[in-house]
């Protein structure tokens, strides 16, 4: 099924009359009605958090494992419950105002496009999307409807990373010529792939859960309830997980677009999962807070990165397991996920004053954007052009040792066959 018809077919199951997102601020007292698809796992989270806010009343809970969903009920009795996100739409369209989408990446942009062409504000979980196309879908559907929306990258708005975007900005190691970045989680497999399958539990809808996704029979411990990160059809291995978070704010702090070359360094693709370990290269343009280009550099997998003068320590300081180092002019900042940043130059920390900020909840912020109080500092204009940087590193992780050229304007590769993985197309379910 191709996404136009996907969106075609969406909007008639969907049945409601598209409303302005403002629509539920008719009185001053109006609380937010909030929809949750997804509610185990991080979909917990983020129920939990969203709810903190004292004007969210949680209406609708949606997910196809009864397990998580009979745990988010006891939690919140009456919201209505689902575990057909498209049928949650069908019946709640008039009776929500803004929906969370917390679901495995494959079905972040089907459910969430849903909901932002009913005119629903969207919270949705990193990465954006699962295919860079969907992002730039996403981004232009938010901009055309002047939608609210934040992506669900918390740690965003924490004082400790606004405050290093703010200290690169102020020249605190001058222009960056080079970023290194990464993590030493394994959401990738490596592995044979699977073969037969097994009695799908009771409790799981696998069609459901499967979505738009190609169909293949249930494993068990494979897929769900927590591995399908490390699988192409359903996540994006560690580079579409904790690099979207440890990309974050270097991204944000060099105002970065996205890139024009990538290439990675990896196992063949076995057409089944993500490598276990990847090195991934890209060159940015340059801008106001950068050398004349940028060289990006990230490592996944146990034991990364790899040695680098780049990344070496002052005498008797061990590297973060996580995180990501600028390079400048004047000296290195490494900035530990999680943590405060520290500044090193020639070899040794320097002491440096850390920009005074006050505290905001990523969650609430959304909230309060939805009633009119603020901005997203996290929306979908900013979230796809992060997400598209990362997902095409994905997308080059299947083309090991090759170049890959990117053409902003086009929104494609140079490289024929990369360009098939741009998109998939959708399973009718």
């Amino acid at each position: 099924m191709k996404r136009r018809d996907f969106l075609k077919n969406a909007s008639v199951f969907a049945g409601v009359t598209l409303l302005p997102s403002s629509v539920w601020a008719i009185t001053k007292n109006a609380k937010l009605r909030t929809a949750h698809i997804g509610v185990g796992g991080m979909g917990a989270e983020d129920l939990k958090s969203i709810a903190s806010h004292s004007m969210v009343e949680v209406t609708a809970l949606c997910d196809v494992d009864s397990n998580n969903l009979a745990a988010a009920q006891k939690l919140y009795p009456n919201a209505k419950v689902y575990k057909d996100y498209r049928k949650l739409f069908a019946e709640m369209g008039k009776a929500i105002d803004a929906v969370i989408v917390s679901t495995p990446d494959h079905t972040h942009a089907p459910a969430s496009i849903m909901a932002m062409e009913m005119g629903k504000p969207v919270y949705c979980q990193k990465p954006l999307t699962h295919h860079v196309t969907e992002a730039r879908a996403m981004r232009k559907m938010a901009e055309d409807k002047k939608l609210v929306t934040q992506m669900g990258i918390q740690i965003h708005s924490w004082k400790e990373y606004r405050g290093t975007a703010q200290l690169i900005q102020s020249g605190l190691i001058g222009k960056v010529h080079t970023v290194r970045a990464w993590s030493n989680k394994n959401w990738g497999y490596d592995g044979p792939v699977p073969t037969g399958s097994d009695p799908v539990p009771s409790t799981l809808d696998w069609n459901l859960w499967l979505g738009t996704s190609p169909e293949r029979p249930y494993k068990e411990k494979i897929y769900h309830p927590g591995q399908w990160r490390k699988l192409l059809d359903y996540g994006c291995g560690t580079l579409g997980d904790m690099g979207v978070h440890i990309f974050d704010t270097p991204y944000t702090a060099l105002q970065l677009d996205v890139p024009k070359t990538i290439m990675t360094q990896c196992r063949k693709p076995n057409g089944f999962a993500h490598p276990e370990h990847n090195v991934v290269t890209y060159e940015f343009p340059g801008t106001q807070y950068t050398a004349n280009t940028l060289k990006w550099v990230w490592y996944d997998g146990p034991k990364a990165p790899k040695k680098h003068k780049e990344l070496k320590m002052p005498k008797g300081e061990k590297r973060p397991d996580q995180g990501a180092m600028f390079v400048g002019e004047k000296g290195r900042l490494l900035l530990p996920h999680i943590g405060y940043p520290k500044l090193i130059v020639n070899g040794k920390f320097e002491e440096f004053k850390f920009p005074e900020l006050e505290a905001v909840d990523h969650y609430h912020q959304f909230v309060d954007a939805c009633l009119g109080k603020t901005q997203t500092s996290a929306p979908f204009s900013y979230a796809a052009r992060l997400t598209e940087s990362i997902l095409l590193g994905v997308v080059a992780n299947r083309f090991p040792d090759e170049t890959l050229h990117w053409d902003n304007a086009t929104q494609r590769f140079s490289e024929a066959g990369a360009n098939l993985l741009l998109d998939m197309k959708y399973r009718s379910f």
